[in-house]
């Protein structure tokens, strides 16, 4: 009999970036679940797959792996970096690797990041939308009374310098910008130098940056960490941009700070909880509030090339175990 695998989440986007030349991505039965079935669903279906693929913001929790351990489950895979939705401690203790794909939306979360600077710092959203109703000139001129400030002039903050954030630091080294990042563990000199930035503790970091960008995972110590503390060390006239996760940031604080004039703007991509519900704090600005915020509906990793590059991680690391090998990055060290 085939290898039958458990797919939660798009069924068109899974088979699209199939890897042809992976042999368990041909050979296996696949068994597709949409990311809004109920456990009970997930259950039902996903009896006696060997492996499961889940869309990274898709809670999977410790009786669903407990049925599925005892069906036959070998392996989770979130389809995406983020592995927070899933109780990777249940998973250890039926002894079932947690893996998820590292590194593979780097450059593409990144570009994400600086355009959100960008965006941000020029009001994108408000120009645009002054231009298609027809008020090109009214804000031209405003702007240019006030103007704007560079990405060159600003100082960047990096919370985190993991693979993202690592590569956010080589996308504004052409822009000349001055950057500091802060790290659970410093890196070591030469790659200070070859990124061009500089380690500060993290409050001397907030307090120094023109621009602060989150990027680092959701933890117990992590969530919530961009609060009201952590916004009032930021300087007034700063900029938070977060495209790592929504539940990194308190969205009453940030909304307070916004409203408050505090921050000068946000570029944000991912809002906690996901799906965004129209009652967010961060959605019930001010227009004037509202005039300085950028937001995009997550998809800074959402690139083609970074599509091919997870789900091919997804399926060798399926192969791998088939063939008696340790997958790559295991989270939760089983």
């Amino acid at each position: 009999m085939p290898t039958r695998v458990l797919l939660v989440g798009g069924r068109e986007r899974y088979l699209r970036y199939l890897p042809t030349d992976v042999p368990v991505a041909m050979e296996s039965e696949k068994v597709f679940v949409s990311r809004d079935a109920s456990e009970d669903e997930v259950v039902g279906r996903g009896r006696g797959c060997e492996f499961m693929s889940v869309d990274a913001i898709v809670p999977v929790r410790a009786s669903v792996i407990d049925e599925l351990a005892d069906a036959g489950l070998r392996l989770i895979h979130s389809e995406g970096v983020a592995y927070n939705a899933i109780d990777v401690e249940a998973a250890a203790r039926r002894g079932i690797p947690v893996c998820n794909c590292k590194g593979a939306n780097a450059s593409a979360v990144a570009e994400q990041t600086v355009m959100l600077m960008l965006a941000a710092l020029r009001d994108a959203a408000f120009c645009d939308a002054a231009v298609r109703d027809g008020r090109q000139m009214q804000v031209k001129e405003q702007m240019m009374l006030r103007g704007y400030r560079e990405l060159a002039d600003c100082r960047v903050g990096l919370v985190g310098l993991g693979d993202i954030g690592t590569q956010v630091a080589r996308h504004l080294q052409p822009f000349g910008c001055e950057v500091a990042y802060w790290s659970r563990h410093r890196r070591n000199e030469g790659t200070e130098r070859e990124l061009g930035v500089r380690y500060l503790p993290l409050d001397e970091l907030l307090a120094q940056s023109d621009i602060v960008s989150l990027h680092v995972a959701v933890t117990n110590q992590t969530r919530g960490m961009a609060g009201e503390r952590f916004l009032s060390l930021m300087p007034e006239d700063s900029i938070l941009v977060n495209t790592a996760r929504g539940e990194l940031v308190d969205n009453h604080a940030l909304a307070v700070a916004l409203e408050s004039g505090h921050l000068a703007g946000a570029g944000i991509d991912t809002l906690a909880p996901e799906p965004v519900t129209c009652d967010n704090p961060v959605l019930r600005l001010s227009p004037q509030a509202m005039r300085h915020v950028v937001l995009s509906p997550h998809i800074g990793g959402n690139s083609a090339g970074c599509f091919r590059r997870a789900h091919r991680m997804v399926w060798e690391s399926f192969q791998d175990v088939l063939d008696g090998r340790r997958p790559q990055f295991v989270v939760n060290g089983v």
